[in-house]
C-alpha cells in the first residue's frame, strides 16, 4: 500500500511545511548505505525534538524509495501520528503493521493504543489491547492513560486492579496515571489504597507519583494529607510547589497558598507564567492591593510583563481592588493585543467600581473594534441598563444564538425582571436550553417581584419535577412571592415545610423571608418565632419585624424590637425608620414619632424620602393635628406624593375639616385625575358634612371624565381556595345560608348593644336603607361565609382592597366576642387583629 498519497491529512502548521522537507530527503539520500539504524536515529531524533511532521516526511521519503523498515520505525511514526491527533495516516500505518506482520511487536501496539486513545477513538484502542497477542506494563498504562485521558475515570481504575491479576506489576507511570483518574472522580478510599501500594512498591519517591499523590489529595479536599506528601519529597520540582499551591487554593486556603509560594521564592524555584498568574488571583480573593503590585514589579523583572494571562489576571485585580486607573492603565498600555478577555475584564471593573458610563463607552468602542463580545460581556454588559440598552443588546445576544446559553438567559430575563417585563423575562427563561439553579431562582424573584405568587409556585413546581435541587435562593424568591395577600395562607406554609424537609430553612435569606411572609399574611405570632430561633439576623429580619408588628397594631412590641436592634449595633437603614414611625402612628405616639424622625436625620444621617414624609403626615393626621401635618407637606424638599394627599384628604373626612380636605382634594385630583380615590374622599366629606350639592358637583365631574369608582372586594381563604365577595353579593352558591347567618348575627349584635353608625353611608338614602348597606358589606359577607364554611373555634383570614368602614370595624370586635373566634382582617391600610371583642389597632385603625 502506498503511504505517500496521505500526507495530506497531516495538519499544517506556522513552522513545519506539509510537503516532504527537502532537507530531509537531502539527508537522507546522503546516507552511504541507508542503515536502518541510522534511519531510526534520525526518526528518533525528529520525535525527541518534539518534530513530528519532519518525522512523517522523512517516513514518506523512506517509504518512496522502498527502504526497510522495522517495529522501532514504526512505532515511531504513530507516537508522531498521536501527537499530531492525525488518526487518518495513523489507520494507515496501523494497516501496513499488519499487512507486514509488525502488529505482534509490543512497542507497536502500544503506540497503536496511545494514538487512537489520543485521537479519542477508545473502541479502537481497546480492540488493539485486545488483540495484542503479547502485553507489557506500557501497554496497560497506555490503556489506563487514554481511558482517563477520554474522561473514562471509572474504566482506568479498573484496568489498574486488572494488572496484577495478570501478572503485570504496576511502574510509577501506572501509579501517576490511576492516581490522576482517582482525582477526577472522587475515589479518595482507593486512592488511599494504592498510596499504601506505592509505599509498597518502593516509588513513595518518585517525584512525578508524589506530585500525582498531592493533586489527587487536594482535588478530593484532604489538604492536610497533600501536604505530608509534599513535606516528606526528596526532590520538588517546579511541578510539585505548583501543585501544592493549587491544592492550598481548590481548598479555599488563600493564605496558606501565598505562604507557600513566598516558601517557593526563597527556596530558588524558577517561578512561571502559570504561577504567576495564580499567585495573582490569591491577591484579588485577598484582597491584597500592596503584594499585587509587588508581584507586578516580579513579572515586569522576570519577562513575562507582557503575557496577556498574567496582565489581565493583574488587571482584574486592581478593578476588585478600587484601583481602576492602573488597570485601565494596563489596559491601554501593557495588554498590545486585546482580546474578548481583556475587554470583559475592564468592562466588569467599571461596573463593579460603580462607573457605569465608561463601562457603556468601552462596550460601544469594544465593538467599532470588531472584537466580538462572548457569553461573558454579555452577561456583564446587561447589568449596565438602562445605561446600555437592553433592546439593543439583545439584539446582538439573538444573533450570536447566547440567549439559549443559561448564563447570557439568565442576565436577559433578570434585565427584563427590573424593569417590570415579566412576559419577557418569561420568553427568554423559556428559551435557555440547560437551565441551571441560577436561571430558575431568577425567574422566580421576577415572579416575587411583581407578586405573582401563583406563576412562582407552578414554576417551582416545575424545577421539582424537572430533578433540580432548590436551593437556599431558590426557597427565598418563592416564598417571597407568597408575601402577595392574593397567595393562599396553605401554600407559604407548605414551602415552609420544603425548606424545613431540605434543610434550607436556616439559611439566613430563607429564614429572614419567612420572618416577612408570615408577618405580611396575618400570623406574626409564627413570624416572630421563626425570628427568635434565627442564629444570626440581617437587617432584613429586624425590618420584617419591625413593620410587621406595627401592621398587626402592636406599636409598642414594635418599638421594643427596635430598641433590642440598636443594641447589636446593626446600621439602621431608612426601611428601619419607614417602619418604627409606622408604629408610631399606629400606636398614636406622636411624640415618640417626631423623636424618632429627628433621631434619623441628625444621628442617623439618613435624608428623609417621600416615604418617611407621608408617615409623618399620617402621624399628624390620624391624630387630629391637620395643621401640623400640612406643615410638614410645606417644609418637605419636593412636591407631595398623590400617597401624602390621599391620606391628609382622608383623615380631612374623618375630622370634617372641609377647608384643608377641599385643597387635598384639589392637589390629589390634579396629580391622579383618572384615579376614583380623590373624588370619593371628597365627595364623602361633603356627604357626612351634608354638602349634597357639594358632593353631586363632585360625582358629576367624575362621571365627565369617566373616572370610575374602584369596587369593594373582599376575600377568604378556606379550604386551600380563596373566595371573593362584592358589597351586595349573591352570586355565591351559598349566598342564602349566609345571608340567613347575617340576620342572625344583626339580631344577636343589637341584642349586644349595637347601633348601627349610619354615618358611613354616604348615599342619600332613607334610614333603613343605610343599615341595610351596611350589613351587606363585602366584609362581612367574607365573614358570614367564614363562619357557616369552617369548624367552631377556628380563626378567619380576611382581605379587603380597601378600607374597613368604622361601623364594619364595631361589628366584627363584637362578631369575635359572639362567636368565640379570632378574625383577622388585612383592609388597604393594616391588620387588625379581632378577639375577645377588642382590635389590635387600638382604635387608631
Amino acid at each position: 500500500m502506498s503511504l505517500i498519497a496521505n500526507t495530506d491529512h497531516i495538519p499544517s502548521s506556522s513552522s513545519n511545511k506539509l510537503s516532504c522537507s527537502p532537507g530531509a530527503h537531502q539527508m537522507f539520500d546522503e546516507l552511504p548505505h541507508r542503515d536502518l539504524s541510522e534511519t531510526n536515529r534520525m526518526l528518533f531524533g525528529y520525535s525527541r525534538d518534539n518534530k513530528n511532521i519532519e518525522a512523517i516526511n522523512l517516513f514518506v521519503g523512506i517509504r518512496k524509495l522502498g527502504s526497510p523498515v522495522d517495529g522501532s520505525s514504526l512505532s515511531c511514526i504513530i507516537k508522531a501520528c498521536g501527537v499530531l491527533f492525525n488518526q487518518i495516516l495513523g489507520k494507515q500505518v496501523h494497516c501496513h503493521c499488519i499487512k507486514s506482520g509488525f502488529l505482534e511487536d509490543v512497542s507497536v501496539g502500544t503506540s497503536l493504543i496511545d494514538m487512537y486513545m489520543k485521537s479519542e477513538n477508545v473502541v479502537e484502542g481497546e480492540r488493539v489491547f485486545g488483540e495484542m497477542p503479547t502485553k507489557n506494563v506500557v501497554s496497560w498504562t497506555s490503556l489506563l492513560a487514554g481511558f482517563s485521558w477520554n474522561g473514562l475515570f471509572d474504566e482506568a481504575v479498573d484496568i489498574f486492579f486488572q494488572m496484577q491479576p495478570a501478572g503485570i506489576n504496576p511502574n510509577s507511570f501506572s501509579f501517576a496515571a490511576v492516581l490522576g483518574a482517582l482525582a477526577n472522580n472522587g475515589l479518595v478510599e482507593k486512592g488511599i489504597r494504592i498510596h499504601a501500594m506505592i509505599i509498597k512498591s518502593g516509588f513513595e519517591l518518585a517525584t512525578f507519583v508524589c506530585n500525582s499523590l498531592i493533586s489527587m489529595y487536594s482535588k478530593s479536599g484532604l489538604v492536610n494529607d497533600a501536604k505530608v506528601v509534599f513535606d516528606g519529597m526528596r526532590n520538588r520540582t517546579m511541578v510539585s510547589w505548583n501543585c501544592m499551591i493549587a491544592g492550598y487554593v481548590t481548598n479555599g486556603l488563600d493564605v496558606e497558598a501565598l505562604e507557600l509560594f513566598n516558601r517557593m521564592r526563597v527556596a530558588g524555584i524558577d517561578l512561571t507564567q502559570s504561577i504567576f498568574a495564580t499567585v495573582i488571583k490569591l491577591c484579588t480573593n485577598l484582597q491584597e492591593l500592596g503584594y499585587a503590585r509587588q508581584i507586578h514589579t516580579l513579572v515586569t523583572k522576570s519577562g513575562f510583563g507582557s503575557d496577556p494571562n498574567i496582565m489581565t489576571a493583574l488587571m482584574v485585580n486592581y478593578t476588585k481592588c478600587g484601583e481602576m486607573n492602573d488597570a485601565f492603565k494596563i489596559f491601554s498600555t501593557t495588554l498590545a493585543v486585546h482580546n474578548v478577555v481583556s475587554w470583559t475584564a475592564i468592562i466588569n471593573g467599571y461596573l463593579k467600581n460603580g462607573e457605569v458610563k465608561q463601562a457603556a463607552e468601552l462596550f460601544c468602542q469594544m465593538n467599532k473594534e470588531a472584537v466580538r463580545p462572548n457569553s461573558f460581556t454579555y452577561s456583564t454588559i446587561l447589568t449596565a441598563h438602562p445605561t446600555v440598552s437592553l433592546f439593543q443588546v439583545h439584539a446582538p445576544v439573538i444573533k450570536s444564538n447566547y440567549e439559549r446559553m443559561a448564563s447570557v438567559g439568565t442576565a436577559l430575563l433578570d434585565a427584563y425582571v427590573k424593569i417590570g417585563h415579566i412576559k419577557d423575562a418569561e420568553r427568554v427563561f423559556d428559551l435557555v436550553e440547560e437551565k441551571d439553579i441560577v436561571a430558575w431562582s431568577a425567574m422566580l424573584g421576577g415572579y416575587a417581584q411583581v407578586g405573582d405568587s401563583i406563576s412562582a409556585v407552578r414554576l417551582f413546581c416545575e424545577l421539582a419535577k424537572e430533578g433540580i435541587n432548590p436551593n437556599e435562593y431558590t426557597f427565598s424568591s418563592v416564598i417571597n412571592s407568597c408575601c402577595n395577600p392574593m397567595a393562599t395562607v396553605e401554600q407559604g406554609k407548605q414551602l415552609h415545610a420544603r425548606s424545613i424537609k431540605s434543610g434550607h430553612h436556616t439559611a439566613l435569606c430563607v429564614s429572614s423571608a419567612l420572618v416577612t411572609m408570615y408577618a405580611k399574611r396575618g400570623n406574626i405570632v409564627s413570624a416572630n418565632e421563626i425570628f427568635k430561633r434565627q442564629k444570626e439576623r440581617d437587617i432584613v429580619s429586624w425590618n420584617s419585624m419591625i413593620s410587621g408588628y406595627s401592621q398587626h397594631g402592636y406599636g409598642t412590641k414594635a418599638l421594643e424590637i427596635f430598641e433590642e436592634m440598636q443594641t447589636h449595633n446593626l446600621e439602621l437603614d431608612d426601611v428601619t425608620f419607614i417602619g418604627v414611625l409606622t408604629a408610631c402612628t399606629h400606636a398614636g405616639l406622636v411624640e415618640k414619632g417626631q423623636s424618632y424622625f429627628d433621631m434619623m436625620v441628625k444621628d442617623h444621617h439618613i435624608d428623609p424620602t417621600m416615604e418617611h414624609y407621608s408617615c409623618m403626615v399620617d402621624l399628624y393626621s390620624r391624630a387630629g393635628l391637620l395643621e401640623k401635618a400640612m406643615s410638614v407637606i410645606e417644609g418637605m424638599p419636593f412636591p407631595a406624593s398623590a400617597t401624602i394627599w390621599r391620606t391628609l384628604l382622608g383623615a380631612c373626612r374623618v375630622h370634617r375639616n372641609l377647608e384643608l380636605g377641599k385643597r387635598a382634594g384639589e392637589e390629589l385630583m390634579s396629580l391622579e385625575p383618572q384615579h376614583s380615590a380623590a373624588y370619593v374622599l371628597l365627595s364623602n366629606l361633603y356627604a357626612a358634612a351634608g354638602k349634597w350639592e357639594e358632593k353631586a358637583k363632585v360625582r358629576k365631574l367624575m362621571d365627565e371624565r369617566q373616572v370610575k369608582k374602584e369596587a369593594g372586594y373582599s376575600w377568604i381563604e378556606v379550604k386551600r381556595k380563596t373566595y371573593s365577595f362584592l358589597a351586595g353579593d349573591r352570586s355565591h352558591p351559598l349566598s342564602e345560608s349566609m345571608y340567613l347567618k347575617l340576620g342572625e348575627l344583626n339580631v344577636r349584635l343589637k341584642d349586644a348593644g349595637y347601633q348601627p353608625d349610619t354615618n358611613y353611608v354616604l348615599q342619600d338614602i332613607e334610614e333603613e336603607h343605610k343599615e341595610a348597606t351596611l350589613s351587606e358589606h363585602s366584609e362581612r359577607l367574607a365573614i358570614a361565609f367564614g363562619l357557616i364554611s369552617t369548624p367552631l373555634g377556628s380563626p378567619l383570614y380576611v382581605i379587603k382592597n380597601l378600607r374597613v368602614c368604622g361601623d364594619c370595624h364595631t361589628v366584627i370586635k363584637l362578631i369575635s366576642s359572639l362567636e368565640g373566634r379570632e378574625i383577622v382582617v388585612r383592609d388597604s391600610n393594616r391588620f387588625h387583629h379581632f378577639k375577645e371583642g377588642s382590635c389590635s389597632c387600638g382604635e387608631y385603625w
